[in-house]
C-alpha cells in the first residue's frame, strides 16, 4: 500500500490513459476493446508546475502553444509545431534564445506549465483591480421544512457567510410556495420581492420585476444605495448583492427571523415547493452582473419540487416519487418535462458562465435526477445527505468556503481546448463540462458525452475536477500510416480559468505517447495498459450508456467486453481453460469488472433515481484513484499480532478478533469482529493493563479520520459490529465466497452472506472457459 501511495500515478500532467501505447489504425483500436481515452485533472495542484508571468506563443496554423516537444532552430530563431509541422518565427523578445538559454516552456521536464495573464492588459495605467474578480454567491434556501431542519440549515449558512472573503458578493433567495428575493441593500427594514411559484418566469421578467432592466431602473428610481464603484453594469443589482463584510449583520438577523413556509398544507398532501422558480429567479438575478463575473448559486433543498416548472411529483402523498421502474416503463409523468426545464436553465447558466451547486438533505428524493443536467453542465458540486444536521452535509458545506490546506480551490469561468496530432479525432468528454460546439478537423463523427467540438466550457472547476476524453482514429487506410512519419503522437490540453484569488490563468499540458503497429505484435500494447484507468473509463462509459440508450443491458455489455479483451490479450491454448493466464498488466482487470457489475452504478435495484444520479455525477468528476475506490472499495484489517494491512474484499476476511476498515468512497465503515465487540462492551480498553487493546480500537478511527478529512463530499462514517444491523454496509460489498450454500466449510468466527450472487472464483472460471473458446 505505502509503495503505491508514494508514487503519484498522475505525475506533473494529471493525465492517465487506459492505453499508454496507441495502435496505428481504427481497426486495430477497435480490437483493443477498451476505448482510447485520457482522464485529465485540468487544474490539479503539483509542486513542480512552473508559473510564468507572460502569455504563451501560439502556432499560427493550429494555435497550439509552444511546448517542450517543439523542434527549435536556434540560428534561424524558428520553432516547428509538433502538431501541424508549421514553421513559426520567435518574436523579438525571444531574441536571446539559445541552446543554453531556454525559456521555461521548452525545458523537457516541464510538460505542464501555467501562464498568469495580467488583468489590465487593456489599460496598464488603471490601478483598480477588475471588479469582476469578486466572486458572487447567491444562497437559495428552502423554507418548506420543519423548524428543526431549518434551524440546522440557518446555522450552517451563517457559518458559511462568516467564512467568505470580505470582497465576495452575497445574495439571498428563500422559497416555499413562492420565491422571495431579499433586498439586502435596504437595511432599515427587511424588504422582499415575491415571485409566484406556479408559473415559469423568463430572465427578462425577473430583471423587470426586480427593477434591474433598463426601463425598470428608471421607474424604480426612488431609493438607490450608492453603488460600489463599477462593480455591476446597472447599479441596481447592488441592492441585492452586497459584499459579505457589509451585509453579514443584515443577513444574520434576516436568517434569525426566517420562519418555515407559512402556507397551510392540507392533510395527506405535500407542501407546495417551487424549487424551479427559485432557481430561475436566482439565475436571472445573476444575469444582471457583468459578463465574466464568477458566480455560484448555492441551493439548499429539503424536499421535492411540487409547484411550477421543475415539478417532479404531485402534491398528493398517495403518489410516491418516481422510481427506476417508473422511469423504465415511462410511468413518471413529470420527469421529461422537468429535465427539459433544467436543461434550459443549464443553457442560461452556461451562457452567463455561472455555477449551480446543490445540497439536498431529505429522507425522500428531492429531484437530483432531474437537476443533474444543470449541476453537471455548469461544473457544480453536489452533496446528498439525510438531514441538514448530518455531518455529511455540515462538514461538506463548510469545506466549500474554507481557506488553506482544506480549501477545494474553487475556480470560475474555465474553458478547455484540446489539440491533437493529425490522425486523432475527439469523440467527446464525460464529466462536468459543456460542449462549445467548436468544429475542427479533429472532431469525430461519433459522439460520446459532450462532443462535436474541440473546446468545452467549465463554469466551475476545482483541484479535484477530472474529465474523461474519448478519442478515435481517422479511418484512412493509406500506406503512410501516421507512425511512418513520426513514431510519436501528441496531445495538448489548454485550460484557462479564473483562480480563487482572481488571477487569469492558462495551464498548458502537452503529452506524448508512442504509436505501435499492433497487427505485428501486441506486446508493447500490453505493457502500456493501465488497468485502474481502464476500469474507471469502462464504468463511466457504462453509466452514460445506461442513461442514454433505451434497454441497454449493462451487465451483458461489460461481460462481452471482458471476454473479448481476455481472448485478445490472454495466453492460452484453444479450448483449454486450465491453460489460461493473463499478463500482470491485466491481472486485476477482471476483478474490477466483477465489482463494477455488482456496484451501485450498474445494479440500480434498491437505489432511488436520485441516489443513482448522485453516485454517477461523482464517478464522472473524481480522479482515477478515487473513482477506482467507488468501483472496488478498499479494505484494511487490524489485529493484535500484525500491523494494519490490506485485506481481500472477501467475506473470508471477517474474523472474530479483527477490526476491518472499509472505504467505499461514499461511506467509511469500521467493523468490529464478535470477540472485539464483546471485549469493548466489557470496557477492557479502559483498564491500564489492556493499553494494547485500547490502541487497537483507536487505530481504525484515526485512519478513518484521515480519509474523511481529505474527501469531498465528506463520507458518512458507520461504526458497527459483526452480526449487528449495520454490518450490512460491509457485507454488501464483499465477495460472497461463503454463502448459505456452503456454510459448513467456513472457519469459526468468520461469516456467511445470504445471497445467490456468483462469487469472484466462479466468475473467473466462467470467464476462462469463454475466453479460450475457439
Amino acid at each position: 500500500m505505502s509503495e503505491m501511495a508514494s508514487t503519484d500515478p498522475e505525475g506533473i500532467d494529471g493525465v492517465r490513459m487506459p492505453w499508454n501505447v496507441w495502435p496505428r489504425t481504427k481497426v486495430e483500436a477497435s480490437k483493443c476493446v477498451i476505448p482510447l481515452a485520457a482522464s485529465i485533472s485540468p487544474i490539479r495542484s503539483h509542486p513542480d508546475i512552473p508559473t510564468l508571468p507572460y502569455a504563451p506563443l501560439r502556432c499560427k496554423t493550429c494555435t497550439a502553444a509552444l511546448n517542450a516537444f517543439a523542434r527549435v532552430d536556434f540560428t534561424a530563431k524558428i520553432w516547428i509545431c509538433p502538431f501541424c509541422y508549421q514553421r513559426n518565427h520567435f518574436p523579438p523578445h525571444y531574441a536571446a534564445i539559445s541552446e543554453t538559454n531556454l525559456p521555461c516552456e521548452l525545458y523537457p521536464q516541464y510538460t505542464t506549465v501555467e501562464y498568469t495573464l495580467p488583468h489590465n492588459m487593456q489599460n496598464p495605467n488603471n490601478p483598480n483591480p477588475d471588479p469582476r474578480l469578486s466572486p458572487v454567491f447567491v444562497f437559495v434556501l428552502d423554507t418548506c421544512m420543519i423548524e428543526e431542519e431549518l434551524g440546522y440549515a440557518r446555522s450552517e449558512l451563517k457559518r458559511a457567510i462568516g467564512l467568505l472573503p470580505d470582497n465576495a458578493m452575497v445574495g439571498l433567495v428563500t422559497f416555499g410556495t413562492q420565491a422571495h428575493v431579499h433586498e439586502l441593500g435596504f437595511s432599515d427594514m427587511s424588504k422582499v420581492y415575491v415571485f409566484r411559484g406556479n408559473k415559469e418566469i423568463s430572465k427578462d421578467q425577473v430583471l423587470e420585476q426586480l427593477g434591474l432592466s433598463a426601463s425598470g431602473r428608471r421607474a424604480a428610481g426612488g431609493y438607490q444605495k450608492a453603488a460600489v464603484p463599477n462593480t455591476f453594469p446597472n447599479s441596481g443589482v447592488s441592492r441585492f448583492l452586497l459584499p459579505a463584510s457589509e451585509c453579514e449583520y443584515t443577513l444574520n438577523s434576516l436568517l434569525d427571523e426566517l420562519q418555515p413556509d407559512q402556507w397551510p398544507v392540507a392533510p395527506r398532501t405535500r407542501p407546495s415547493r417551487c424549487t424551479g422558480v427559485a432557481l430561475s429567479v436566482a439565475t436571472g438575478l445573476l444575469g444582471a452582473c457583468l459578463p465574466g463575473t464568477g458566480a455560484r448559486i448555492v441551493a439548499l433543498v429539503g424536499g421535492p419540487c411540487t409547484e411550477g416548472p421543475g415539478t417532479i411529483v404531485s402534491k398528493d402523498l398517495s403518489e410516491p416519487v418516481r422510481s427506476h421502474k417508473d422511469l423504465d416503463k415511462d410511468a413518471a409523468p413529470f420527469f421529461k418535462k422537468a429535465v427539459k426545464f433544467y436543461d434550459g436553465l443549464a443553457k442560461q447558466l452556461v451562457s452567463q458562465g455561472h455555477v449551480l451547486d446543490l445540497f439536498a438533505s431529505a429522507l425522500d428524493q428531492v429531484g437530483i435526477a432531474e437537476m443533474k443536467v444543470a449541476v453537471e453542465k455548469t461544473g457544480g458540486l453536489v452533496v446528498l445527505a439525510e438531514s441538514f444536521g448530518h455531518s455529511v452535509f455540515k462538514d461538506s458545506f463548510k469545506r466549500i468556503f474554507e481557506d488553506g490546506e482544506q480549501s477545494l480551490g474553487l475556480c470560475f469561468n474555465g474553458a478547455l481546448e484540446i489539440i491533437c496530432s493529425k490522425d486523432i479525432k475527439i469523440q467527446g468528454i464525460i464529466g462536468p463540462c459543456t460542449s462549445l460546439e467548436k468544429k475542427g478537423p479533429s472532431v469525430s463523427d461519433t459522439v460520446v458525452g459532450e462532443g462535436n467540438t474541440t473546446a468545452w466550457k467549465m463554469c466551475g472547476l476545482d483541484k479535484s475536477t477530472c474529465l474523461t476524453v474519448f478519442f478515435d482514429l481517422s479511418s484512412s487506410e493509406r500506406s503512410n500510416t501516421p507512425g511512418t512519419i513520426n513514431p510519436q503522437l501528441y496531445l495538448q490540453f489548454l485550460t484557462s480559468f479564473q483562480s480563487p484569488e482572481g488571477r487569469s490563468v492558462l495551464r498548458v499540458t502537452t503529452v506524448t505517447r508512442q504509436w505501435v503497429d499492433s497487427a505485428v505484435s501486441s506486446e508493447e500494447l500490453v505493457q502500456g495498459f493501465d488497468q485502474e484507468t481502464a476500469a474507471v473509463v469502462m464504468a463511466r462509459l457504462t453509466s452514460l450508456k445506461m442513461e442514454m440508450e433505451e434497454g441497454f443491458d449493462a451487465t451483458r455489455w461489460l461481460d462481452r467486453s471482458l471476454i473479448r479483451l481476455c481472448s485478445k490479450f490472454g495466453d492460452y491454448r484453444k479450448d483449454d481453460p486450465a491453460s489460461f493466464t493473463l499478463n500482470p498488466s491485466f491481472s486485476l482487470f477482471p476483478q474490477f469488472m466483477f465489482n463494477l457489475r455488482r456496484s451501485q452504478f450498474v445494479q440500480v435495484f434498491n437505489n432511488s433515481p436520485d441516489e443513482t444520479a448522485y453516485f454517477r455525477m461523482l464517478l464522472n468528476r473524481e480522479n482515477i484513484t478515487n473513482a477506482a475506490v467507488m468501483i472496488q472499495p478498499s479494505l484494511i484489517s487490524y489485529s493484535f499480532n500484525s500491523l494494519p494491512q490490506p485485506a481481500l474484499l472477501d467475506v473470508a476476511s471477517i474474523a472474530a478478533d479483527r477490526i476491518l476498515l472499509l472505504d467505499t468512497y461514499f461511506s467509511v465503515v469500521i467493523f468490529h469482529g464478535m470477540t472485539i465487540a464483546q471485549w469493548r462492551n466489557m470496557g477492557y480498553q479502559n483498564q491500564p493493563e489492556h493499553q494494547a487493546f485500547a490502541q487497537l480500537l483507536r487505530a481504525p478511527h484515526d485512519d478513518a479520520e484521515l480519509i474523511i478529512r481529505d474527501r469531498f463530499p465528506v463520507p458518512r462514517l458507520v461504526v458497527c459490529d459483526q452480526h449487528g444491523s449495520q454490518a450490512r454496509f460491509l457485507l454488501a460489498k464483499l465477495n460472497p465466497s461463503a454463502t448459505y450454500n456452503n456454510a459448513n466449510e467456513i472457519a469459526a468466527g468468520s461469516d456467511i452472506i445470504f445471497t445467490d450472487d456468483v462469487s469472484l472464483q466462479v466468475f473467473i472460471e466462467h470467464l476462462q472457459r469463454l475466453a479460450v473458446q475457439s
